[in-house]
C-alpha cells in the first residue's frame, strides 16, 4: 500500500511492519507499533497508541489520548470516546510478567464507549450498545445495550442512532424517536432491528444526527 492512501501527522510514529487502510487519519503524537492492523477511513486523534496484535475494523473513531493495547479486537464502526480505558490483563503485577496471557477484549460493530469509561478486559461489547461516559464495565455487553455507571449495570437500551429507546410495547417493538426504526426485543434479552440489516450502513439521510441524548444521564442520588 502506497503512503499516500492515507494520512499521518509528521508528529504521529507510525512502526513497520503493520496494516492501514486507506482513507485513514492519524493525528498528533500517536503511536501505532508494528503489527497492527487498522482498517479503512478510521480516525485516530491525538495521543493515541495502538499495541501490536490490536486489530481495528472500517470507520473506527478513536478520541484523543486512548491506548489501545494487545488483545483488544475492534469491528468496524466502533467510537472510543476521550481518555476512555481497555485493559489486557486482570491482575497485573510490575514483578510478574503476563505477556503470555493477555487477555481478549471484543468490541462489536457500532459500539460506543464514552468519554474516561473503562472496560475490564476479557469480556465482549455486543454490537451498537452504548457505554455511558464513566462508567466501568466487568462484564459482557448485550447488543444495543445501555449501560451507565460504577459498575455498569444495564439502564436501557439504545438506537443505532444512539438514542434511548421507549419501553417495548405488547410485542416488543421499540421505535427509534429519531430515526424512526423499529427494534425488536425478544427472548433471552436480545434485539434486533427491524427496518435495516445491523451489518449495512445507515442511507445517507438518516447518516446525519438530528438529536442530542435522549435518556442517558442519571441524575444523582446524593
Amino acid at each position: 500500500m502506497s503512503e499516500t492512501d492515507y494520512f499521518v501527522h509528521e508528529s504521529a510514529c507510525v512502526d513497520q511492519p503493520c496494516r492501514i487502510g486507506k482513507g485513514t487519519e492519524i493525528w498528533h503524537f500517536s503511536h501505532v507499533m508494528k503489527d497492527a492492523q487498522i482498517g479503512r477511513d478510521c480516525i485516530l486523534g491525538q495521543n493515541v497508541h495502538v499495541a501490536g496484535g490490536v486489530v481495528i475494523g472500517d470507520n473506527v473513531k478513536v478520541q484523543n489520548n486512548v491506548s489501545l493495547y494487545t488483545g483488544v479486537v475492534i469491528e468496524n464502526d466502533v467510537f472510543l470516546g476521550p481518555s476512555c480505558v481497555l485493559t489486557n490483563v486482570t491482575n497485573p503485577r510490575s514483578q510478574v510478567n503476563r505477556h503470555d496471557l493477555y487477555e481478549k477484549t471484543v468490541l462489536r460493530r457500532g459500539a460506543t464507549i464514552g468519554a474516561n469509561a473503562t472496560v475490564i478486559c476479557g469480556v465482549e461489547l455486543g454490537k451498537y450498545c452504548f457505554v455511558a461516559a464513566g462508567a466501568v464495565v466487568t462484564g459482557d455487553v448485550p447488543g444495543y445495550a445501555l449501560m451507565v455507571g460504577v459498575p455498569a449495570r444495564q439502564r436501557g437500551w439504545m438506537s443505532r442512532h444512539g438514542v434511548r429507546l421507549p419501553e417495548p410495547d405488547s410485542d416488543g417493538i421499540m421505535v427509534c424517536p429519531e430515526s424512526g426504526y423499529r427494534y425488536k426485543l425478544a427472548e433471552q434479552n436480545l434485539v434486533a432491528c427491524l427496518d435495516l440489516d445491523e451489518d449495512e450502513p445507515l442511507p445517507p439521510d438518516k447518516a446525519v444526527g438530528k438529536v442530542l441524548s435522549i435518556g442517558i444521564r442519571e441524575k444523582s442520588s446524593m
